[in-house]
């Protein structure tokens, strides 16, 4: 065979591999997002402990600000100082109350929100209005069980405020009655109490109005009633699940809810 023909098959040859082995190259993966979640009233951060192990896992980087549950707007502002420190996209997730402030927290690098049993507020609406037993019965949320005390507080008048919690022998039974005792004590162990005025501080522009959201119900709610959750799901279009699960499902179920905020990460 002519040496220059040779030379020529044997390079169109190699182009032809290199060509076949770039394209079956995958295109390089967008990062994956920083997920954000944020616990409710009568918890801490401790409470998504189970969901950001699952999580991280599956190579997620996981934060889980305090959210001092004074207010929407104080909580909010608090949550997104924590945002403000991370680059790249986000995924906010709440759960309880925690679903009031993400609504509240308005950021271009949150590409999706998530509500675990949560409240996700229209403008104006206050959660005590979500708790309406007219319209939406069966929350065991009130006296024994919610009780109240003055506390130290740098935000609040003279340095105190009214703060709500769920009394020790009700804890089990009212918000997480799917945990064992032991578990339940140790949630208990690390409760938060909210400001009183919190429940009654409207929300703002909600975010949920211009960015993708997903909800999960849970369905044996004893706190904010599953009725309310559908409503608030519905209204907000969210993809929407439900979970045989207490309040507390982010404790007695994290592989279900990680699953939904895995669900919610842009593809």
């Amino acid at each position: 065979m002519n040496p220059v023909r040779s030379l020529r098959a044997a390079v169109a040859a190699l182009a032809v591999a290199a060509a076949t082995t770039l394209a079956a190259v995958p295109a390089t993966a967008a990062p994956l997002p920083t997920i954000v979640l944020v616990h409710g009233a009568f918890a801490d951060a401790t409470s998504w402990n189970g969901v950001a192990d699952i999580l991280r896992e599956h190579g997620y980087r996981v934060v889980t600000p305090d959210n001092p549950l004074r207010g929407p707007a104080y909580d909010a502002a608090a949550v997104q100082r924590t945002i403000d420190t991370i680059s790249g996209p986000v995924v906010l997730a709440g759960h309880s109350y925690g679903g009031f402030v993400i609504s509240n927290v308005h950021d271009p690098k949150i590409e999706s929100l998530v509500y675990i049993a949560a409240f996700a507020p229209a403008q104006g609406e206050v959660a005590q209005l979500l708790l309406d037993p007219i319209r939406f019965p069966g929350s065991q949320l009130l006296p024994p069980a919610l009780q109240v005390a003055v506390v130290d507080d740098a935000t609040g008048i003279g340095g105190k405020n009214l703060d709500g919690y769920v009394a020790a022998d009700q804890f089990n039974t009212v918000f997480a009655q799917d945990v064992s005792p032991a578990t339940a004590a140790d949630m208990f162990a690390h409760q938060q109490s909210i400001a009183v005025a919190a429940n009654l501080e409207p929300s703002g522009a909600p975010s949920w109005a211009g960015t993708p959201s997903w909800y999960l119900v849970s369905r044996a709610d004893r706190v904010i009633p599953p009725a309310s959750q559908r409503f608030m799901a519905k209204r907000m279009g969210a993809h929407t699940s439900e979970l045989d699960a207490s309040h507390a499902g982010l404790v007695s179920r994290p592989d279900s809810v990680a699953a939904v905020v895995e669900a919610a990460v842009p593809r």
